[in-house]
C-alpha cells in the first residue's frame, strides 16, 4: 500500500521567540532532519511540506524536486488539511508528522505503519510515567491526577487517506477546534491505536528542548541495541 507524509512546519514559533525549525541541531536545521527520515524511507512515496515558501527556500531548496510544498492556514489543522489536498491520487495510508520532531526513529515510524495497516489508524505515544497534579489559580497543588490510561502524544499519526479526509471534513464542518489527528477521528468517533516504543522523539518547544534533542545526538547510550 502507497503511504504519503505530511510534515507541519507552518508555525510562528511563539514560545521559542525565534524560527525554532531553521535552529542548527548538529549542524542541520531541525525542519530538515525531520524531512529527511521520511525521504529516506522507500515506504514513502511521496513527501509533502506544509510551510511558508521562504521558510521552504531557507531550508529545503536543494531538496525541492523530491518535495511537494503547500502554504498552510490559520490553524494547525487549517495546515494538516492544506496538506491532505495534495495527496497524490492512489495513495492509500497518509502520515502526519510535527516538522519540529526531527529526532523521530524509523524503526518507530515502521511500527506505526504496521498498525495503521492493521487497524487504520495509528499513532506514536509514550504511557504516562510521571505523577500528576492538579493545580489552582494560585499555582498551588490541589490533588493528584491518576495515571492509569493516560499516554504522551506524539507524531507521525497515522491514518488510512480516505479515513483522514473524513475526519478533518467533520472538523471544519462542526468548527472544531483539533490539536492532533487523533483528536479529529475522534470527532467521528473512531479510535486510533497508540504505539508505545523507546526511541526519543521530543518535540522542539523552547530552547531548553535544542540542548536536549543535541545532547541525544551526542550520547550513544540513547540509541537501542
Amino acid at each position: 500500500m502507497s503511504c504519503a507524509a505530511v510534515i507541519v512546519a507552518s508555525g510562528s514559533s511563539r514560545r521559542m521567540g525565534f524560527d525554532k525549525l531553521a535552529a542548527s541541531l548538529a549542524g542541520r536545521p531541525v525542519l530538515r532532519r525531520s524531512v529527511e527520515v521520511f525521504l529516506a524511507m522507500p515506504e514513502f512515496e511521496t513527501v509533502i511540506v506544509v510551510c511558508p515558501q521562504d521558510r521552504f527556500d531557507a531550508l529545503l531548496a536543494d531538496l525541492a524536486p523530491r518535495l511537494i510544498r503547500v502554504d498552510g492556514g490559520a490553524e494547525r489543522h487549517d495546515s494538516v488539511a492544506a496538506g491532505l489536498a495534495c495527496v497524490p491520487p492512489g495513495c492509500d495510508f497518509v502520515a502526519v508528522h510535527d516538522g519540529a520532531r526531527p529526532l523521530v526513529d524509523p524503526a518507530a515510524i515502521r511500527s506505526c505503519l504496521e498498525a495503521a495497516h492493521e487497524h487504520q489508524a495509528a499513532a506514536l505515544a509514550k504511557p504516562v510515567t510521571d505523577t500528576l497534579k492538579r493545580g489552582d489559580e494560585r499555582g498551588m497543588s490541589a490533588g493528584s491526577v491518576p495515571r492509569e490510561g493516560l499516554w504522551h502524544m506524539e507524531t507521525p499519526q497515522i491514518f488510512q487517506l480516505s479515513l483522514l479526509r473524513d475526519a478533518y471534513t467533520a472538523v471544519r464542518t462542526r468548527g472544531l477546534l483539533v490539536t492532533d489527528e487523533v483528536s479529529a477521528l475522534e470527532s467521528l468517533g473512531r479510535t486510533t491505536r497508540l504505539v508505545a516504543h523507546d526511541s526519543p522523539n521530543p518535540k522542539i518547544t523552547r530552547p531548553a528542548d535544542l540542548r536536549i534533542a543535541a545532547a541525544l545526538l551526542r550520547d550513544d547510550a540513547c540509541q537501542l541495541p
